[in-house]
């Protein structure tokens, strides 16, 4: 039997991953309609449910554009970047508990190293800018106050 050509020879594989995430985002988003809007005395910046439907239309076209272009590539082995990376969002996850910008600047920087950059004041800006822009515009643009923690005390008093 002839083997298949063009079309016919994408595997089923290469798109499995961005269809997991597709469905996960669509859920997600399906979810996140289900948010309380604020009351429009009430309101600060943007509603609940904004954020995280901003970010995972992002996430469906990213993953839409990602499979069109540049299918997965499925290899045996996971490379070491992999289990570096889930180890450093477990580590986020507990410096979030001291302050979510002290975890943030240093997930940024370690993640940006553990991928391949060698430049000190790279990472340096990476680990302090990152964060600090982030931190800025939720702030001072849209108006929402974080949790405390140990970096979010000094700015807010």
């Amino acid at each position: 039997m002839d083997k298949p050509s063009g079309i016919a020879k994408i595997q089923i594989e290469a798109w499995l991953i961005p269809a997991l995430l597709l469905a996960f985002c669509i859920a997600a988003l399906i979810v996140s309609t289900t948010f309380k809007e604020m009351p429009p005395i009430l309101k600060r910046g943007i509603q609940p449910a904004d954020f995280p439907q901003l970010l995972l239309i992002s996430l469906i076209l990213l993953t839409a554009i990602m499979a069109w272009f540049d299918p997965v590539q499925i290899t045996d082995k996971l490379q070491p970047s992999v289990y570096g990376t889930m180890a450093l969002m477990a580590v986020f996850a507990g410096l979030a508990q001291i302050d979510i910008f002290l975890a943030l600047g240093i997930f940024a920087a370690a993640l940006a190293a553990l991928w391949g950059e060698r430049r000190m004041a790279a990472l340096g800006l990476v680990g302090v800018v990152v964060p600090a822009t982030i931190f800025f515009v939720f702030d001072l643009v849209f108006d929402i106050r974080f949790p405390r923690g140990l970096l979010t005390n000094i700015w807010y008093g």
